[in-house]
């Protein structure tokens, strides 16, 4: 007979905010805490799911933008395994319907944990290997929520095109529109404004150069990465385009 576990949080039948073994997913069959910690974590995407809420996103599209791998169905599922887990609150707005996602205090205890997971993972695994997979889309939406506005013209919008000349035609080209004040939109339809500057680049050397796997500057040098348009902006984009927060290698 097999031994299953699920778990739940402070407010779904939880004591002192604590996670409760049940009877819902297999397990380890160990009480070691490593073992009972992973059968919390380890179903696939969860962890992804947990940092993509810790960026900010809190509606379904939102999240599933920065998953970009995850079908829609299996997201859902995640989702309310996560709720049930007592990893994430669900709510809808009583007027719109509108359901947001949130993670829970107990959620939270892990994000510097997995963003120690993430440095080790920037030490020790060769760049080689974490270029291997590259997905433009992904990358965008990550450059996108790290972009700092107060290095760009602050009295006009800016428009900036990235684009990326060996994929195909129509998943080439991206949009970010900055406009004082607001969020950085990101389009993969031309939005109709004049570009302010287009950066043309290799897709794996602007990954390599965002996250810190090589440096910005050289990949400019090399002219694996163009800029062409408003001199003032091509010459601050190591400003304006923040890099993550894995990155360590100089600009």
């Amino acid at each position: 007979m097999l031994h299953y576990l699920y778990w739940t949080a402070m407010g779904c039948g939880a004591h002192d905010g604590r996670l409760e073994a049940g009877m819902v997913s297999e397990g380890y069959n160990q009480f070691c805490p490593v073992a009972k910690a992973c059968e919390v974590l380890e179903p696939r995407w969860t962890l992804l799911l947990l940092s993509e809420m810790w960026s900010g996103s809190t509606r379904f599209n939102e999240i599933r933008r920065g998953v970009p791998g995850m079908s829609p169905t299996l997201m859902s599922k995640r989702l309310r395994e996560m709720e049930d887990r007592g990893l994430v609150l669900r709510a809808q707005h009583p007027t719109s319907g509108e359901i947001n996602y949130r993670t829970t205090a107990i959620a939270d205890e892990l994000e510097p944990i997995v963003r120690a997971l993430g440095q080790w993972a920037h030490r020790n695994i060769d760049a080689d290997v974490t270029l291997e997979k590259l997905d433009a889309r992904l990358l965008m939406w990550n450059m996108r929520r790290k972009i700092n506005p107060a290095s760009l013209p602050a009295s006009r919008r800016s428009v900036i095109c990235f684009i990326y000349p060996e994929l195909p035609r129509d998943e080439q080209s991206y949009w970010l529109l900055c406009k004082p004040g607001k969020p950085v939109d990101l389009c993969s339809t031309d939005p109709g404004h004049d570009v302010d500057l287009f950066v043309t680049a290799d897709l794996k050397a602007l990954t390599s150069a965002w996250i810190g796997l090589s440096s910005l500057r050289a990949e400019i040098a090399s002219n694996r990465i163009t800029l062409v348009g408003d001199p003032a902006m091509a010459a601050t984009i190591g400003a304006w385009m923040v890099r993550s927060s894995f990155a360590t290698a100089p600009l």
